[in-house]
């Protein structure tokens, strides 16, 4: 009978002097990797690459064929950091060193079928295509009775981990809360007990009033630098209308989402000389 596995298996490990849990993916080790061989200038005016595995009709790491995709294209990960199996067991060695399995999902969102096109660079109707893909899955995989968080995310550049170039961004769905959502809850969770009010709510309608951190808003939403900011240039997104998720966002508010992802993207870019 198999048996869980360190080595091989999805787990988390508990940092024991913080308490916090970190996500450990082994078997990540046999993935593909392009990012640090690409250079952006090769690519800044190539449509499609022949070589690349999530251009549309191309062969993926698994042997498996892209469909010649005219939009958003998304597809459940060839090296994925969860697995929906991983076997039960846990794993405690003196008390000090403590694992335990994880299981989950991980999809691949790639966000044109234009290998050289960042979500900065395309138009906001587009962006609100991958708006509305990420709600669909969003709802699908939290409906999911072993989920219990999906995060969404973007990783750009080779050196934040980015093994392909085409614009593309992660979708993970997982059975474990993470350390800082979980914590984030409770504070708000917290505030709603006190207050009766959302925390995000109310401090949005701070940032709102002070504009001294505000560095973009629409109808819709704004994004601001957090008071409590820790890394440089670090911005947060909130809606301004009471939302529990993307899955609730009206047409016009994803509309709105869409244009501000534009506006701090190529922001972002600028800042750093790159798309």
């Amino acid at each position: 009978m198999a048996r869980f596995d360190l080595n091989i298996h999805p787990h988390r490990r508990l940092n024991i002097l913080t308490g916090e849990w970190i996500l450990v993916a082994p078997q990540r080790m046999q993935r593909p990797w392009q990012g640090q061989v690409e250079n952006h200038a090769d690519h800044q005016g190539q449509l499609y690459d022949p070589s690349c595995y999530l251009c549309p009709g191309n062969k993926r790491a698994h042997g498996e064929m892209n469909p010649v995709y005219e939009n958003t294209f998304v597809f459940t990960n060839d090296f994925s950091a969860l697995l929906p199996n991983t076997l039960a067991g846990e794993f405690a060695q003196n008390r000090l060193l403590v694992a335990k399995p994880e299981s989950g999902i991980c999809r691949v969102v790639c966000f044109s079928p234009r290998h050289n096109l960042s979500l900065a660079e395309m138009a906001v109707a587009d962006i609100k295509n991958v708006v509305a893909l990420w709600a669909r899955e969003y709802e699908e995989l939290g409906a999911m009775p072993e989920i219990n968080h999906v995060q969404i995310f973007e990783n750009k550049g080779e050196l934040m981990g980015c093994s392909n170039p085409h614009p593309h961004g992660q979708i993970w769905a997982q059975h474990a809360i993470p350390t800082e959502p979980a914590k984030e809850i409770l504070r708000m969770e917290e505030h709603m007990r006190k207050h009766g009010s959302c925390l995000l709510c109310d401090y949005l309608a701070l940032e709102l009033q002070a504009q001294e951190r505000l560095v973009f808003q629409n109808e819709n939403f704004a994004a601001i630098v957090p008071f409590w900011a820790v890394w440089p240039f670090e911005t947060l997104v909130i809606p301004k209308r009471h939302v529990a998720s993307l899955s609730t966002l009206t047409e016009s508010e994803k509309e709105g989402f869409a244009e501000c992802i534009k506006r701090l993207t190529a922001r972002y870019d600028n800042l750093f000389q790159m798309s």
